[in-house]
């Protein structure tokens, strides 16, 4: 009797946790979405860009579809399906980086990247933090057998890549100097959402959070000190040396006439 109800209180534990990052899923996917849309609607961004930007944008909504893909098949049961289609995220994760990292250096020498943001803090950071994303994602793939540790792991890489969608909805040019700080801060919130989620229906955090987190978090750090470093200056004045991106100021800063 014992056995049995144990039984059925790992089954019910496991349908909540299938239940809650699902829901995560879809609420970082919208975030993602909401901030593209938002922007798109007020007419700050354009699709008259570049190519790299139209290959980055189809390899990453790729990404953000698969992901929430995995979840609704993981919670409508069809584990098969959910398998064969996670293989596509070894191919998809090495394009991403390819694709981020081609991606900041066309910005940073298009304009300098965003005039709320440090240029070179900026470039270092937000290619750090996407390297990150790509270290956490492939050490979930590699803990698929150990679900626990599978859906933490890619939760908090997740996590990352809603930086760009949140950003988009707040006032950053409000929060100069500090936009790009506020902005990865409030990323860390999906992976305490979970912490706590852990807390109170496991009674304990698991481990995995810890790891994800504290990874992001040292990583970011990191790519802080190398970003305001004479070094990380330098190679970014070297990048956008004879582009458009010298000419911005390496500080943020308010364009002349900038209304909210």
């Amino acid at each position: 009797m014992a056995t049995s109800a144990n039984l059925g209180a790992q089954a019910q534990s496991g349908v909540s946790d299938t239940r809650f990052f699902t829901v995560m899923a879809i609420l970082m996917s919208l975030v993602i979405v909401a901030g593209f849309s938002v922007q798109l609607g007020f007419g700050r961004s354009s699709f008259a860009v570049p190519w790299p930007f139209h290959l980055h944008g189809i390899i990453f909504c790729a990404w953000v579809a698969l992901y929430l893909a995995q979840h609704i098949l993981i919670g409508s049961g069809n584990s098969a399906l959910h398998a064969r289609l996670g293989k596509t995220a070894y191919l998809l994760i090495p394009a991403m980086l390819v694709a981020g990292t081609l991606i900041m250096v066309v910005v940073i020498q298009r304009n300098g990247g965003p005039f709320f943001f440090h240029k070179s803090e900026f470039f270092w950071s937000n290619t750090a933090v996407l390297w990150c994303f790509g270290g956490l994602a492939f050490w979930s793939l590699k803990q698929r057998r150990h679900t626990g540790w599978h859906r933490r792991l890619m939760l908090c890489a997740m996590a990352i890549l809603t930086g760009p969608g949140l950003g988009r909805l707040l006032p950053l040019p409000l929060m100069i100097p500090n936009s790009w700080l506020i902005t990865t801060l409030v990323t860390f919130i999906w992976p305490v959402i979970g912490i706590i989620a852990d807390k109170r229906s496991r009674g304990e955090v698991h481990p995995a959070y810890w790891w994800g987190l504290g990874a992001y978090v040292a990583t970011f750090a990191v790519s802080m000190v190398v970003g305001y470093s004479q070094f990380g200056i330098s190679v970014t004045e070297w990048i956008v040396d004879g582009t458009p991106g010298a000419e911005r100021p390496m500080e943020p800063f308010l364009p002349d006439g900038f209304t909210m």
